[in-house]
């Protein structure tokens, strides 16, 4: 199991000499950015329920989403283009993702809501 565990690590960090990143900046990058994309959803949905605009905090939570891949795509060096491809498609599935979770949210929140 040890062997595995060391084959796997340096796997990874070769992709950071190939690729000119240091991953385990990415990996920070990644997971520091979690708890401010979830602020911005929370900060996204509070202003939608006091009927403010929710432009400043989606475009926050989009920021927060795809910060580790902006790395990657500015630090990185010869990075092939289907990696440019992948981080376009989870870029537009995290979107969609997220639109459906705030939409989710507002109905849950209009359903608690008694009639006025």
């Amino acid at each position: 199991m040890t062997e595995l565990i060391e084959i796997v690590q340096d796997w990874f960090f070769s992709l950071g000499e190939n690729y000119g990143v240091n991953p385990i900046i990415f990996g920070s990058i990644y997971v520091g950015a979690i708890p401010f994309f979830s602020l911005c959803i929370g900060w996204l949905v509070n202003n939608y329920r006091k009927d403010r605009s929710i432009v400043l905090p989606a475009l926050g939570a989009t920021f927060f989403f795809i910060s580790a891949y902006l790395y990657l795509m500015i630090a990185g060096e010869n990075v092939p283009w289907w990696v440019y491809a992948i981080v376009v498609l989870m870029i537009a599935y995290g979107a969609w993702s997220t639109v459906r979770k705030v939409k989710s949210k507002i109905a849950d929140n209009n359903e608690a809501e008694p009639l006025k």
